[in-house]
Parts: C-alpha cells; sequence; structure tokens
C-alpha cells in the first residue's frame, strides 16, 4: 500500500513485551530511493535516546491506534548502539547495528549499495570507518526543500509517499504553495534531473511549469492507487513502474 511517511511521525512503536518509542524520522538511501531505517525516539523510557529500526520490522500499521508492532523486546533495543540522529550516520554504526540484531547487510563489502534486494551476508572484517554514509539521506530534512520544474521555481517538498510493503520511495508531494495556492502534485524520483542539492536544500525536476500546471492533482486525503498512478504516469508519458518490475523486485528485506 502506498501511504504518506508523514503521516507515520508520532505513530508508537511496540515492542513484544512493551512500548518503546515513537516514529520520528525515516532515513532513506537516494540511489535507489529504499527507506533503510525508521529513527524512533524512546521518549521517557531512555530519555534522549533515538534508535535505528529496519522497516522490514515493522508490522502493518494500526490506523487506529497509530501504531507499529514489531518483533523485538525492549531489552535488545535498550542495548542497540547510540546514534546521533542529526549526524550522517557511519557505516561503522551500521556494522555495529545489523551485527547487534542479526540484520543483513544491504551493502557489498566495498561498501557500495547494490541495490533494494540484495542483502550481503557478511562485512568486510577490516571495513573502515566513514564519516557518514553519503547515500543516507533524512526525510525530516529534505521536507521543506525548493522544487524547480525546467523552467522555473514551482514549490517546496510536502511529504514523501512510499509503498510499505517494500518501503520504496514511490513520489515527493511537491506543494505549489505561492505559485498554486493549495494544490499538490507527485513527482516520481525518476523523474528528478541528478542528485538533490544538499548544498542549496533544491529538488530539479525535468517537467515544465506548464506540464506540472496541467498534471492530475494529489489529494492527501484519498488513496494513492493504482488508476490515479496510471493517469499520472500517462499523462507525462512514462512507462508505468509495476509493469517494468519483476514480481519479487523491491521486497522487504529481513
Amino acid at each position: 500500500m502506498l501511504r504518506s511517511l508523514k503521516h507515520f511521525k508520532g505513530y508508537k512503536i511496540h515492542a513484544t513485551d512493551g512500548a518503546i518509542g515513537k516514529v520520528h524520522d525515516f532515513f532513506f538511501d537516494d540511489e535507489f530511493w529504499i527507506l533503510r531505517y525508521v529513527v524512533v525516539d524512546t521518549g521517557r523510557w531512555l530519555p534522549g535516546r533515538k534508535v535505528l529500526l529496519t522497516p522490514g520490522l515493522l508490522r502493518d500499521p494500526d490506523s487506529g491506534q497509530r501504531s507499529f508492532d514489531v518483533a523485538l523486546n525492549r531489552e535488545q533495543v535498550r542495548s542497540s548502539p547510540d546514534v546521533d540522529a542529526d549526524q550522517p550516520v557511519s557505516r561503522q554504526h551500521e556494522v555495529r547495528l545489523h551485527e547487534h540484531y542479526g540484520w543483513p547487510f544491504y551493502w557489498a563489502p566495498s561498501g557500495d549499495l547494490v541495490g533494494p534486494i540484495t542483502p550481503i551476508p557478511m562485512p568486510e572484517p577490516s571495513a573502515p570507518a566513514r564519516p557518514g554514509d553519503p547515500h543516507l539521506r533524512s526525510v525530516r530534512e529534505i521536507i521543506g526543500y525548493d522544487v524547480e520544474a525546467s523552467d522555473g521555481a514551482i514549490g517546496r517538498v510536502d511529504d514523501f509517499i512510499a509503498d510499505t510493503e517494500s518501503w520504496t520511495i514511490r513520489y515527493l508531494v511537491v506543494g505549489l504553495r505561492k505559485w498554486l495556492p493549495g494544490r499538490k502534485v507527485l513527482i516520481s524520483p525518476q523523474w528528478l534531473v541528478g542528485p538533490i542539492s544538499w548544498d542549496t536544500r533544491t529538488v530539479k525536476i525535468i517537467m515544465s511549469r506548464e506540464s506540472i500546471r496541467n498534471s492530475p492533482e494529489y489529494d492527501a486525503d484519498a488513496p494513492v492507487n493504482r488508476e490515479y498512478e496510471g493517469q499520472l504516469y500517462d499523462f507525462y508519458g512514462r512507462p508505468h513502474y509495476w509493469s517494468l518490475e519483476p514480481s519479487n523486485q523491491n521486497q522487504p528485506e529481513p
């Protein structure tokens, strides 16, 4: 199912023996646009601490209770490696984290990303520490970045839409703000021009302002279903991603 990531902010995380905190953020890699970690604020249980969990642990969300269950106990979380969620996450920290929980590694021994569904069983024993994974990005940070069409500014990143089965980011939600107040549109990461500019806090897309003006409008109160996606892709003349992917591609990691 395609869901808003901003909607999940504040969702409670329940371990097998009690609550551990609330969803604070998500980290994704900007090469494959796969969510790699959920940042959980442990609140009064472990004051001042935030922990990382792989999204593959999250059970189906309980919208009524605004919560997720995870197949971990509180002691596993309490003894997990500390992380500063406001600083880049180093590969050395990721190694310790994955070893602590017994998770597979999603990067090659060289340190390179290897794709959304190709976990590597063991890291290189002497993998060097790095100041931070250059592909690992915060969802909270990018919300608010400026968005530029091929012929000028159009608005800002307002949210992300992710597939909660594969934890793949399918769309950026762009609020058109002063240009077309109240209107929002969806843009696939595949339609970006180059990488996100972290220095200028800018996202550039290949579409023109006129195309964006006439594109199917996004309604945050309505589900993003296959019918709407088909209309969106057909409008831009883009091949449907679901017709290009093998049936087992982008399955969630353990």
